[in-house]
Formats: C-alpha cells, sequence, structure tokens
C-alpha cells in the first residue's frame, strides 16, 4: 500500500463495474484540487490479422478503448481546472509488429482518442497526452514474450540503453507530464531510443 493512495477494484469489461468504481471517483474527483486521470489498463493477446475472431477483437476493444471512454464520459465534468487525462499507449501507437493485432489497433485507436480529447477540452484548463513506454519490465511484456529469458534480453538489445524500461520510470514520467500542462496534446515515447529496423 502507498500513503493516501486508494486501490478500486473493477472489471473494466463491466459496464456494472465500471459504474460502481466511478461512483467512488467521482466523489473524490469533485473533493480534489488537481486529479491525474491515468488511463492505464489493457489486454495484450497474440493474434494476427489471420487469427484475431470478432469476439476476441471486441474483448481487447472493451477493455483498452470502451472503458477509456465509459471512465471519461462519468469523470470528466467532475474533474476541476488544473487536472490531466493521460492516456498510456505504447510504441505500438504510431507503429506496428506481427503477433500483436488486437492491442496494435486499440493503441492507435488510443492516439486519436487523446487528440480529440485535447480539442474537446481546449479551454477546461484540463489538460491530456499520449505516453508511450517502449519494452517495459512489466507482467505483461514477460507473459507476452513467454517469459523466456533469451527474447527478453533480446527485446532490450533494442535500445541504445540495453535494457529494458523500468515500470518507476514510467510512472515519473506519467508524474512529470501531469505536472507539465505545456504538454497538452503530445505524443510523448519513453523507449530509451529504440532502434528502427
Amino acid at each position: 500500500p502507498v500513503p493516501g493512495v486508494s486501490n478500486i477494484a473493477c472489471d473494466l469489461s463491466s459496464a456494472e463495474a465500471i459504474n460502481s468504481a466511478c461512483d467512488v471517483l467521482s466523489d473524490v474527483a469533485t473533493k480534489s484540487d488537481c486529479v491525474a486521470l491515468v488511463h492505464n489498463a489493457c489486454q495484450m493477446r497474440k493474434d494476427s490479422t489471420t487469427a484475431c475472431d470478432s469476439d476476441g477483437l471486441r474483448e481487447v476493444l472493451e477493455t483498452n478503448l470502451i472503458a477509456v471512454n465509459s471512465l471519461n464520459q462519468r469523470l470528466l465534468p467532475n474533474l476541476p481546472r488544473s487536472s490531466s487525462v493521460l492516456y498510456i499507449g505504447s510504441t505500438l501507437s504510431e507503429k506496428a509488429v506481427p503477433g500483436s493485432f488486437s492491442y496494435v489497433i486499440s493503441k492507435h485507436a488510443l492516439l486519436g482518442m487523446m487528440r480529440a480529447s485535447c480539442q474537446d477540452l481546449m479551454g477546461s484548463g484540463i489538460h491530456t497526452a499520449l505516453i508511450c513506454p517502449g519494452f517495459t519490465d512489466t507482467e505483461m511484456l514477460r507473459t507476452h514474450l513467454g517469459n523466456d529469458k533469451e527474447v527478453m534480453q533480446s527485446i532490450a538489445g533494442m535500445n541504445s540503453f540495453n535494457r529494458l524500461v523500468e515500470p518507476g520510470e514510467i510512472a515519473e514520467f506519467i508524474l512529470w507530464a501531469h505536472n507539465n500542462p505545456v504538454i497538452n496534446g503530445a505524443v510523448l515515447h519513453a523507449n530509451l531510443g529504440q532502434k528502427e529496423s
């Protein structure tokens, strides 16, 4: 537990669960001077253009996009000026790799959502950005790569620092983005200088 942080479990594929969480969050936002609404949850599956059934794609989009929209619709009216809405994208918000079809689609769409949010929130005192981590040492990445240490090391070697991004580095970057409205509407990559092939 982190002092001053309350955790609210929420199944983002359930409208009922989102509404329940938003009931609590709306109250917190209304009583706050400044809120950082960070959209970080997502699903990442191994799929492709030829191997992604529509039900599976819907499930990914439900968590990665529809839930984000649902949270915004409920919480934005309660956010005070000087708040931020920060979307966590990916290097794959602007490019693609094989084997991550639904993830790439959802991260590209999240970029569009951030850009539309920037325009729609103009003059509200709320800023937005898309934070695009590179390969970050998370459970999601390890699972996606089959917990294969050799593959992990190969991935780590794809940037100029020959390591994975640490989750704490991304957390600090998100906090910086929240505290700096000058970045409103920006796409901010945090990937240690990824090699292009």
